[in-house]
């Protein structure tokens, strides 16, 4: 898939095969997430979630991540803020890799959702618990994957009305 394709047809999938994910295929997206532009920081760490209890317990805090009981994968996202070279940023980086994720995905064939964690303080310290996350790591994200049981309509997002050229 060419990569505006895979930018332009992107969709939230929630629904997923029970077909698993390759190691192959979750580095490459890991590989994705740390090409992502970062603000000199690379900050980001990475917890690769297979284990179906676990997945299933983050339902038990966040109230938006039933995808996750079917998910092949789970990716949380996480940023160390104590590595940041210019402090403050880690919130982007770690948005920027999770974008790449979920493009990654679209264009390997996988249904991917981001699932957001930051800046919830019960979903930070739920997960931080269910991981046993270090106290200066915080979860910004978790992005579940598997291979689509729906399709999805691209959406029509494009507003030219919310374009300003040159001055608002």
């Amino acid at each position: 898939m060419e990569a505006m394709d895979a930018i332009l047809t992107r969709r939230s999938i929630r629904k997923y095969t029970s077909d698993p994910v390759s190691d192959e295929v979750v580095t490459q997206l890991l590989k994705a997430a740390m090409s992502a532009p970062t603000a000199a920081n690379q900050c980001w760490r990475f917890v690769v979630i297979r284990d179906r209890n676990i997945l299933q317990a983050i339902t038990d805090f966040h109230p938006h991540a039933e995808m996750l009981k079917q998910a092949a994968v789970g990716i949380a996202v996480c940023a160390d803020p104590t590595l940041e070279v210019l402090k403050g940023r880690w919130p982007m980086d770690c948005a920027a890799a999770t974008e790449n994720i979920l493009i990654g995905a679209n264009a390997l064939g996988l249904g991917a959702c981001w699932v957001g964690i930051y800046p919830v303080e019960e979903r930070i310290e739920g997960l931080r618990q269910l991981l046993d996350i270090p106290e200066n790591v915080i979860p910004l994200s978790m992005v579940s994957l598997g291979y689509p049981a729906e399709r999805k309509v691209p959406p029509a997002r494009f507003k030219p009305d919310r374009i300003h050229r040159d001055r608002w």
